[in-house]
């Protein structure tokens, strides 16, 4: 039986476009941004640019009000590659998280899903790219068969998001709106990946990308544009030309609100925007209705004060806890709010004991789950509550948060009561009974338990709270070191096995549904700091790391795999449940407090911004549930 995802909201805004048709069609509103070159004949007039069923927003479920066209939104920015965060912010998706937190068709028109393994999309007629070009089936089927199935551009092989028990699907293309792709097995991953802040991207500007393809550009122009643009080959200029999530290339065609128009390097970006845009707001008139975002580079040390002192209109990017009280005293002065967002991190703070560690004696520590449960309950997190984040967060392991409908209080409880009896409890049981002089605990082969936890030392957050964990473990008898090195050789060392402990931020998305991926709770990737060489046997296809040893790491991948079989919503929840408690119950990572707070820096005069919401990467994309295009300032 199909399952037909187009939403009440989408349905409901088709309605409104429908019914108040003529007036759209032959009175619209005119953007002034683009009246000169609608006057001038270089643009069509705004109902021409809109797909004949725009996407509606729905005002009064999002607790929105109509705006006024015009001005320009500006950010700061630490690194030129930042770019990419406009493009996560943004958030225009073929299908998109809501503020529900619900699937609903965005660049698509609709979704239906059948049996849970063939996915038929079909796209809004007369949506086009931001040079006017028609999007269609064609830019998928490019993707498909002349990059991902092409013997030079695929040599990376098809997404691991498209691939279901090491095979990828069929594509089919039905018409010039309608595709489908089926696999012989249920995807459910298949509809979050395309959702994600960095999602799959399974479409390009074929039009635009055929000049740098060698089955479709004469060789001879081919040849000497690869040679005028200093490339290796045609291969490396068609990668470089094509990036939808940095959008470096002025030229590649979008389909986001705003537009690139700087080539870098630079220091400060301009994204204008988007003249063929899809959405609308209830009135039918087009979005965004900001003319520009401005992305300017500086220091990410001089951030906070910069906006302090009002040089940005939406700022959470660079900014951390501490900044608050100043970002707070300069509210009035510089005319903006300083909100406090919630953080949507299974923890704010988390350490990782790595199971894959090459010491053998400290491998078979980080492996005994007394040892890990020993380390949870000797922390003290009402004090890190209190001391860093003031009372604000909750203490809790690194598992869901009560926003998310997966939450239970036996996953945030497990392990997390502060009790330095049943800690020295544990940890004598798992072999560290005898001690030194200083009553530091002995390893099993005789040596002082002194555990190094490694760093990528870009907080002083994540310093003052490992100052904490230091003292208390040291009350249980653990002589703990800090080791900081930049992020890149922190990586590294943690994929070698050569770290023992790490300390990083918790689980990406602790506000999950049952359809949203519970990959971060099963070896799945080698960037999981508690069991790297793990993941990246899952990842590669055991084409490198290792394979899963640890039984209840195994059971979190069956489970994986049974989530990824499930065929209903019931059967995916059921699975989560089950994944969650042996996560927390095994303490395979170990959290300290969740529902932190973030300052988010907000123009007075920007409209449309919740004072409360979620800031995280995913499933919120930051900004990106909020709907930037629908922000407006009101003078």
């Amino acid at each position: 039986m199909s399952i037909q995802l187009r939403s009440i909201v989408s349905i409901l805004g088709m309605i409104t476009f429908l019914v108040a048709g003529f007036t759209i069609s032959s009175q619209a509103e005119e953007i002034p941004y683009f009246k000169s070159e609608v006057e001038g004949g270089e643009l069509p007039s705004v109902a021409e640019r809109l797909p004949e069923e725009p996407y509606i927003v729905d005002f009064d479920s999002e607790e929105k009000e109509p705006g006024k066209y015009g001005g320009d939104i500006r950010l700061l920015m630490a690194k030129a590659k930042d770019i990419g965060q406009i493009t996560v912010y943004t958030y225009a998706r073929i299908i998109g998280f809501g503020p529900d937190f619900e699937l609903k068709p965005d660049l698509a028109n609709s979704v239906e899903v059948s049996e849970g393994r063939e996915f038929t999309f079909t796209l809004r007629k007369g949506h086009k790219w931001s040079d006017g070009h028609p999007f269609t089936s064609e830019d998928f089927r490019y993707f498909w068969e002349d990059m991902v199935n092409h013997e030079d551009l695929g040599r990376r092989g098809i997404p691991t998001d498209m691939l279901v028990y090491g095979e990828g699907p069929t594509f089919e293309v039905i018409d010039e709106q309608t595709f489908k792709y089926t696999w012989k097995s249920p995807n459910p991953a298949f509809l979050p990946a395309l959702a994600g802040p960095s999602p799959l991207y399974i479409y390009r500007p074929a039009h635009y990308m055929k000049q740098f393809h060698a089955s479709y550009a004469d060789k001879e122009e081919l040849d000497r544009i690869v040679e005028e643009a200093g490339a290796q080959d045609w291969m490396a200029l068609h990668t470089r030309n094509q990036r939808q999530r940095r959008p470096e290339n002025p030229d590649l065609p979008s389909l986001q609100a705003w537009i690139n128009t700087t080539s870098p390097p630079s220091t400060r970006y301009i994204f204008v925007r988007n003249p063929y845009y899809h959405r609308a707001d209830p009135q039918g008139r087009q979005l965004p209705y900001i003319d520009r975002l401005i992305m300017s580079v500086a220091s990410k040390d001089v951030i906070p004060a910069k906006t302090g002192s009002g040089e940005s209109d939406l700022q959470a990017r660079y900014l951390r806890f501490d900044n608050y009280p100043f970002l707070k005293e300069g509210e009035e002065r510089n005319g903006y709010h300083a909100y406090l967002w919630s953080v949507g991190k299974g923890s704010q703070i988390a350490l990782f004991p790595n199971l894959n560690t090459n010491d053998p004696v400290l491998r078979g520590l980080m492996r005994d789950v007394r040892f890990r449960r020993g380390l949870s309950v000797a922390i003290d997190r009402e004090e890190i509550n209190q001391v860093i984040y003031f009372g604000l967060g909750t203490p809790s392991a690194n598992t869901m948060m009560p926003q998310s409908p997966l939450y239970r209080d036996e996953y945030a409880d497990a392990w997390t009561e502060y009790d330095l009896d049943l800690a020295n409890e544990l940890l004598d049981e798992a072999g560290l009974g005898a001690r030194d002089e200083d009553g530091i605990r002995l390893l099993p082969n005789g040596e002082r338990a002194e555990i190094t936890i490694e760093s990528a030392g870009e907080s002083t957050e994540e310093t003052d709270v490992l100052e904490l964990i230091s003292d208390h473990l040291e009350r249980a008898g653990l002589k703990v070191f800090v080791r900081s090195s930049q992020r890149d050789i922190f990586r590294r060392r943690a994929y070698s096995g050569e770290t023992v402990m790490s300390v990083f931020t918790g689980m990406d998305n602790s506000i999950a549904t049952a359809n949203m991926s519970p990959q971060e709770l099963a070896p799945t990737g080698q960037p999981q700091l508690q069991w790297p060489m793990w993941g990246q046997y899952f990842e590669t296809n055991g084409k490198a790391g290792e394979p899963a040893d640890m039984e209840k790491a195994r059971e979190q991948l069956d489970l994986y795999n049974s989530w990824l079989s499930a065929n209903s919503r019931e059967e995916r929840e059921e699975v989560w449940h089950a994944m969650l408690k042996n996560y927390t119950s095994q303490v395979f990572t170990i959290g300290t407090v969740n529902n932190t707070r973030q300052p988010v820096v907000v123009s007075k005069k920007l409209r449309n911004i919740p004072e409360e919401g979620i800031y995280t990467w995913e499933p919120t994309a930051y900004f990106g549930i909020y709907r930037p295009d629908t922000f407006w300032f009101d003078e």
